[in-house]
C-alpha cells in the first residue's frame, strides 16, 4: 500500500505538468490520461515502459 503522504508528491512521469495519481488497487493511475503505473511489493514502477494504457488498466481492474 502507498502511504497518502506519499501518493501527494508523486506525480505522473509522462507530462510535463506532472499531474496526482489516483490509486486504484495496485496500480497509479494519472487523474489526466487514465493510464497506470503498477505498485509491486509496495514500488511503484514509474518508467515509461511501465505504463498501462487506460483501455487495458479497466480490463485489469474490472477483472476480464
Amino acid at each position: 500500500m502507498i502511504d497518502a503522504e506519499f501518493l501527494k508528491i508523486l506525480g505522473c512521469p509522462l507530462h510535463p505538468e506532472r499531474p496526482p495519481f489516483e490509486l486504484r488497487g495496485d496500480y497509479l493511475v494519472c487523474t489526466v490520461s487514465g493510464h497506470g503505473f503498477p505498485i509491486v511489493d509496495g514500488i511503484p514502477h514509474l518508467l515509461p515502459e511501465d505504463v498501462i494504457s487506460e483501455e487495458k488498466l479497466k480490463e485489469m481492474l474490472s477483472g476480464n
